[in-house]
C-alpha cells in the first residue's frame, strides 16, 4: 500500500515540475517512475530478507512436516517469534536426498548454504518402515544403526568411511529416526569436493550384518516424498540483532499503556484502510498503529509458505511536554522536551515517537533449489512505542 502512495506522489510531483508536457506524456513518465519506485522498493525489501533476487518458483511441493511443525513451534500465526531462544541459530534448512537410490546411501546438495554461515547442528532424518509381516516374529528385538561419512582414501584411490553416529533402534518400531552428522557437513562446507555422501549400516547386537528386508528405511522412488531421507541443517548467518528483544512478544511490558492493535492478518488488513489524518496524528499521543505487510500484494506468495503476511506496526503521534512515564521516554528525550518547552535553544524539536521494542519474525519458504528454509529476521515488528 505504501508503494501506491509513493507512486501517486511521484505522479503529482512530475506533473507540477513539467507543466509544458502533455497529460499523456506526464502520465507515461509517471508510470515509468512508478515502476522504477516499485522495483527499487522490492529490491530493498529483498535485501532486508537477505536475498538478491526472489527464489525461482517451481512446481509447488508440499513442505516437509518437520519444517511445518518447527515453524509452528517458534512462530505465532503471523510469523512473530514466540521466544528468540527456542531456535538454535537463525536459519534452518531441509535437503532431500539427491541419489534417490534403493541402497542405504544418501547425498545432499548443500550449494545454497553460504560459506560464511556458521554450521551449528546437522541431522540426518530417516523414516524407518515397519518390518515385513513374514518377519514379525524375528528373534531380534534391537539393531545397531550406524551412519558413516564416505571418504576418498589415498590407497589405490579406494573409498573409505568414517563413523559419525551410531545407536540402538527397536526392530519393530516405525517412524522418524534422527542421527547427528554435524562433523561431516562442516567438512563438506570446507571442501565441497569431499561430499561423497553418507552410508548407513545395520547390524545385529552380535555385530553381524542384518537383513535389509527386516530393517528398512524409506528411500528411492518407491516411497512418498514425505518419507524421503532428509538432511536438516541449523546455521547462523551472523545477522543477529543488537537490540534487546523480549522473550515474549505478547507480554505486558511490550504493550503496557498502549492500545493493542490486532495481530491477525485479516483484521489487520481491515485496519489498514483506516485513514489517520495528519492533524489526528499530530494531536494524538504517541501510540502503536497497524502496518500490515501482505506478501501476496508484493508478489511473493509463490515461494513463501508461511506467513501470508505480518503486522509490522508503526509508531505515530506527538510527544508533548511534560512527558509522562506512559510515553516511555528516555532521559535524553525528557531533557530535550524540557529544552524545547522552555525555548532555551532555537531549533530544538520535540522528541519523536518511535519503536522502543522490536520483535523478530520467521519466514518459511522455498529456495532456488526447492529446499524448504526457515529463517528468523530480527527487528521486524514494532512491539511498543515511546518518545525518544
Amino acid at each position: 500500500m505504501l508503494l501506491f502512495v509513493i507512486s501517486f506522489t511521484a505522479l503529482v510531483c512530475t506533473a507540477a515540475a513539467r507543466p509544458s508536457l502533455s497529460y499523456l506524456e506526464n502520465h507515461f513518465m509517471a508510470e515509468n517512475e512508478s515502476e522504477e519506485v516499485r522495483s527499487a522498493a522490492i529490491k530493498r525489501l529483498l535485501e532486508v530478507f537477505g536475498m538478491e533476487d526472489p527464489p525461482a518458483i517451481h512446481g509447488r511441493k508440499q513442505p516437509p512436516q518437520y519444517m511445518l511443525d518447527l515453524y509452528n513451534t517458534v512462530a505465532d500465526v503471523d510469523g512473530v517469534t514466540k521466544d528468540p531462544y527456542l531456535l538454535e541459530g537463525n536459519t534452518v534448512r531441509s535437503f532431500f536426498d539427491k541419489l534417490r537410490s534403493e541402497q542405504v546411501e544418501f547425498r545432499f546438495n548443500l550449494s545454497t548454504v553460504a560459506r560464511t554461515e556458521k554450521i551449528l547442528t546437522a541431522e540426518l532424518h530417516l523414516f524407518k518402515l515397519r518390518p515385513q509381516a513374514t518377519l514379525t516374529f524375528n528373534r531380534h528385538h534391537f539393531c545397531q544403526v550406524s551412519v558413516y561419512q564416505l571418504l576418498h582414501t589415498s590407497k589405490n584411490n579406494t573409498q573409505g568411511k568414517k563413523l559419525l553416529s551410531s545407536r540402538l533402534i527397536p526392530v519393530h518400531s516405525t517412524g522418524w529416526e534422527v542421527f547427528t552428522i554435524t562433523q561431516a557437513v562442516r567438512s563438506w562446507m570446507i571442501d565441497e569436493g569431499s561430499n561423497l555422501g553418507l552410508h548407513v549400516v545395520v547390524r545385529t547386537l552380535g555385530g553381524s550384518q542384518m537383513d535389509l528386508k527386516l530393517i528398512r528405511f524409506a528411500s528411492g522412488r518407491n516411497h512418498h516424498q514425505s518419507k524421503q531421507p532428509m538432511l536438516v541443517l541449523f546455521t547462523d548467518d551472523g545477522r543477529r540483532s543488537t537490540t534487546l528483544e523480549s522473550t515474549d512478544p505478547n507480554d505486558s511490558t511490550a504493550s503496557s499503556s498502549l492500545p493493542l492493535a490486532p495481530m491477525s492478518g485479516p483484521s489487520s488488513r481491515s485496519a489498514r484502510s483506516v485513514d489517520y489524518s495528519e492533524e489526528e496524528g499530530a494531536s494524538s499521543p504517541c501510540q502503536r498503529l497497524p502496518l500490515y505487510v501482505d506478501f501476496e500484494e508484493i508478489g511473493w506468495s509463490g515461494w513463501i509458505v508461511s506467513p501470508r503476511g505480518y503486522n509490522a506496526y508503526h509508531c505515530k503521534g506527538s510527544c508533548p511536554f511534560p512527558l509522562g512515564q506512559n510515553m516511555k521516554p528516555t532521559n535524553h528525550a525528557t531533557v530535550q522536551s524540557i529544552i524545547n518547552a522552555l525555548k532555551l535553544i532555537k531549533g530544538i524539536e520535540t522528541p519523536c515517537c518511535v519503536p522502543d521494542k522490536l520483535f523478530s519474525i520467521n519466514l518459511l519458504y522455498f529456495d532456488d533449489d526447492e529446499n524448504v528454509v526457515l529463517k528468523q529476521y530480527n527487528d521486524m515488528v514494532a512491539g511498543s512505542c515511546g518518545c525518544h
